[in-house]
């Protein structure tokens, strides 16, 4: 894959642009502000563009903000945003978008590098990929929603797993329960929160977190 990385933290960028080398990624540029992001966004046209949120000069949402514009202007660009923080206004934004081959992951995540190089490969193949703790950071702040309401505990920690972007085989198996009981649960889930039927899976998550950005 052809990457873009965005990281204020010179120890973090180099240590992340060698790994990514080492997976056999081609890290064709690395930056260290959100300004500086769009502009090589706009001449090497990666695959993917992996950024932190908070970068100079203000070290607020630089990062957040230039991904936002890196969607709108270049769809096809996938987005990985790598973070301490859930910034709950701009994530709402980012994930609730038309496109898809979007994910937001905790810095921690980086230390776990097999999740970390999992996310990146969905987020690449198109797909989504979602930490947990944004994922239930987002459905918080729609916790006091009647439909949201209507879950049961099994049918929020399904809405949980397909918000992270696991495909219905994977959520069985984090949830320890069969294959044929997650897409009831599924059904369930769009027939309380009154969502209309989709045809792929990365729109079918889309699709939930718009909702739960209202």
């Amino acid at each position: 894959m052809r990457l873009i990385l965005a990281e204020d933290s010179t120890l973090l960028r180099e240590g992340l642009v060698r790994l990514l080398a080492e997976e056999g990624h081609d890290v064709v540029a690395s930056v260290a502000d959100g300004e500086a992001l769009v502009s090589v966004a706009a001449a090497y046209q990666p695959d993917v563009v992996i950024t932190d949120v908070r970068m100079p000069p203000t070290h607020t949402d630089e990062g957040l903000r230039a991904a936002l514009e890196i969607r709108r202007r270049w769809p096809g660009i996938g987005v990985l945003v790598l973070s301490q923080y859930v910034e709950k206004r701009y994530a709402a934004e980012l994930v609730t978008g038309e496109s898809e081959r979007v994910g937001y992951l905790l810095k921690d995540r980086v230390s776990q590098v097999g999740e970390f190089l999992d996310a990146l490969d969905r987020v690449g193949a198109g797909g989504a990929a979602f930490d947990p703790e944004v994922v239930r950071r987002l459905l918080a702040r729609t916790s006091h929603t009647d439909p949201l309401g209507k879950l049961t505990t099994r049918e929020r920690e399904v809405l949980e797993k397909m918000a992270e972007g696991h495909m219905n085989s994977s959520i069985a198996t984090l949830l320890h329960i069969s294959q044929s009981a997650v897409e009831k649960h599924v059904n369930a889930i769009f027939d309380k929160l009154e969502l209309s039927h989709s045809t792929g899976f990365s729109r079918r998550v889309l699709a939930v977190l718009r909702y739960l950005g209202t």
